[in-house]
């Protein structure tokens, strides 16, 4: 009798190939500027290091070095990769909690209904979607290096779609890759100043997607739910598929990893434009344009967004850089980098609405433990008399609901010759495999995309 497999939700392999046959390829670029376009990406990336760490002040535990260029293509596989290293441990304790692979039925309630190939086919799907549109991202999960040590993570930046979106905003490109250089470093920052940030988020996920318990009953309602909800979209009212398909469960925790998204990008765009008027001298024409972009697209292009999700992320840009505005502006930017200090100090989805309630919590508080206790206070406890006041009861402990969130999972992305090196196509010199995807990808009449979305954790890409 033979080795019983165990069950697969998603075929990895469709869902690469799916992803890179149905992406668009890149703007018509001719080999020397895609040669310039990466190597000045590359040396972009490590500028930006500098001015985004001394705005800041946070201090990385680790070095960072130039960011991975890379195509379309590339992006679909480093994504998909990144999913793997997030999913299938999941999946493993998915089928054993449910008797392993003898409980198919149980565990695959979706599987044996929509099938690993068609699920594959949809992931693809999606992600040759946001291959068009995403700037760039820093990977949180990558995969294991040959000696087995999982990487802490990695910048990465989509050459082609830089190119395009520059080009259809009619702004200077040096700058505007600065520009997109200076969100992605503050992710990198975000990340390697606080190492424990990586664990929490991937625990946040690991909790969301082992809280799915369904059967086929309660699939197939969820599912009306989302045709249902695709319908409202298609009228032009709120929704999306996302929320069909969670649990009441899975909404606290939705919340939680909303929150640390809605802060991680909040503070990126913050930075970005900190930051940008000291380096990057055309930076208000750059928001200007890049805003109204974000803003705009045909009306497919809005349902699909609004569909899976993309609306969701242009709010929590907005919510996000709000929060760290109003923050920084009452208590400074060191009382404001405490929200990295801890999973405890992170602001929950009502603190990012209402700024107040998160500096009462955490900053006020700790001013007021701090604070020397006056002599009469002091006289009074000697003495058995209560003070006039307590302290205790001034702080607004009441809405610090477990804080948390999780940034897009960035996904992991292996190092593709694609976009890294760009040597001549055809040549047999190593990476020429990588120099003809990025030749192909860049050098083409055919681009008719509307251009970046802002993930993973991912620029003003508007994902």
């Amino acid at each position: 009798m033979g080795t019983v497999r165990s069950v697969t939700l998603i075929d990895w392999d469709v869902a690469v190939n799916t992803g890179t046959r149905l992406v668009r390829p890149g703007p018509q670029v001719d080999l020397p500027e895609a040669r310039q376009a990466v190597e000045q990406l590359r040396e972009l990336s490590v500028t930006a290091q500098h001015h985004v760490r001394e705005f800041t002040g946070l201090v990385p535990l680790e070095p960072g070095g130039a960011a991975v260029v890379v195509d379309r293509p590339g992006w679909i596989r480093s994504n998909v990769a990144g999913f793997r290293v997030v999913l299938e441990p999941i999946i493993e304790q998915l089928a054993e909690r449910r008797g392993g692979p003898a409980a198919a039925g149980s565990v695959g309630s979706v599987t044996t209904m929509v099938g690993s190939k068609v699920t594959g086919v949809q992931l693809g799907a999606i992600l040759s979607y946001l291959a068009g549109r995403v700037l760039g991202q820093y990977e949180l999960f990558l995969p294991p290096d040959p000696d087995g040590k999982a990487p802490t993570g990695r910048l990465t930046l989509v050459a082609p779609n830089i190119v395009h979106t520059e080009r259809e905003l009619a702004v200077d490109p040096r700058d505007f890759r600065l520009w997109v250089c200076l969100h992605e470093e503050t992710h990198r920052v975000q990340f390697t100043a606080s190492p424990w940030l990586r664990d929490y988020v991937q625990e946040q996920m690991r909790e969301y997607l082992l809280s799915t318990d369904i059967d086929a009953a309660q699939f197939l309602d969820r599912l009306r739910a989302a045709g249902e909800a695709v319908a409202d979209v298609v009228r032009g009212n709120e929704g999306n598929v996302l929320g069909a398909f969670q649990s009441p469960a899975q909404s606290e925790i939705l919340d939680r990893i909303t929150a640390v998204m809605t802060l991680a990008e909040g503070h990126g765009d913050f930075v970005m434009d900190a930051v940008g008027p000291e380096v990057v001298p055309s930076v208000e024409e750059i928001r200007a344009r890049f805003q109204q972009r974000r803003e705009g697209g045909n009306r497919i292009d809005k349902i699909i967004r609004q569909l899976i999700g993309l609306d969701l992320k242009m709010k929590q840009y907005a919510e996000g850089a709000a929060f760290v505005r109003e923050v920084v502006g009452e208590v400074g930017m060191a009382e404001f980098n405490r929200v990295w200090e801890s999973r405890e100090t992170l602001p929950t989805l009502k603190e990012i609405r209402d700024p107040g309630l998160w500096i009462n919590r955490v900053v006020r508080t700790q001013e007021l433990a701090a604070a020397p206790v006056p002599a009469a206070a002091t006289a009074g406890a000697d003495t058995g008399t209560a003070p006039g006041g307590t302290g205790a009861d001034t702080a607004t402990g009441a809405d610090a609901d477990t804080p948390g969130g999780s940034s897009p999972s960035d996904a992991a992305a292996s190092d593709t010759p694609e976009a890294a090196e760009v040597d001549a196509p055809g040549s047999d010199a190593p990476g020429s495999e990588a120099s003809a995807a990025e030749a192909s990808d860049t050098p083409s009449a055919r681009d008719d995309d509307p251009g970046p979305v802002p993930g993973d954790v991912s620029p003003p890409p508007e994902k």
